[in-house]
């Protein structure tokens, strides 16, 4: 990212909200003269790639123009260190010491159970449904996509929003299942592991599977 603009996120981290007048100070103190009509071209492009909220209207305590402040969005918490792999790690293995393996189990499905909540599945065929499940996932940091085969209908997932979290706890991937399964109303079939060194995790969900589920 360009260093301005990181100075800019690093400005409104800090300080929750800002005006232009604001940055303008800050980003002097850091990188010396910069003028309100730069600040703006930077935050117009932070807004344009969905760091940085619309500008809203800042209460004054005495009349005056009105104050716009600047915000960031959700999305901009990716662009800051963090630790969540480490914390996940953390408690999947404190889970997995203290707990019966049966309890964890429960625990990750009732996650997939959520996700799958969340989802709004539609009441439709089975290939709507892999759309709209392709669509979730892809949404949720997974890269998936679907096609026919001979054999049935195949989902294929060749990246995992936490890859390195699952290579020492392949309990997460039987959360995959529940959740694909929630998804498609089909149990999966996995045809290939990226554990087990393929390029990518591919599901055969079969037609007949829905058949069963309904009767």
């Amino acid at each position: 990212m360009q260093q301005t603009r990181r100075h800019i996120l690093e400005i409104l981290k800090d300080r929750k909200e800002a005006t232009i007048d604001e940055i303008v100070t800050d980003l002097s103190n850091r990188i010396g003269k910069i003028t309100a009509v730069t600040v703006r071209h930077h935050l117009e492009i932070l807004r344009g790639d969905g760091l940085v909220a619309a500008p809203a209207v800042r209460r004054r305590s005495a009349p005056g123009r009105p104050q716009y402040v600047y915000t960031l969005t959700e999305r901009a918490a990716d662009h800051f260190p963090n630790n969540y792999q480490g914390l996940a790690t953390g408690l999947l293995i404190q889970m997995k010491e203290q707990l019966p393996a049966g309890q964890l189990n429960k625990i990750l499905e009732g996650v997939a159970g959520q996700m799958t909540e969340s989802a709004d599945v539609p009441d439709a065929s089975l290939e709507v449904r892999l759309d709209h499940a392709v669509q979730y996932m892809n949404d949720h940091g997974y890269t998936a996509a679907w096609r026919k085969s001979d054999d049935g209908l195949l989902l294929q997932i060749s990246n995992c929003p936490y890859e390195q979290v699952s290579c020492n706890n392949p309990e997460l991937c039987r959360m995959d299942e529940n959740l694909i399964r929630g998804l498609t109303g089909v149990r999966p079939q996995r045809m290939s592991w990226q554990l087990q060194g393929h390029d990518s995790c591919t599901y055969l969900i079969r037609e007949d599977g829905v058949r069963e589920q309904q009767a």
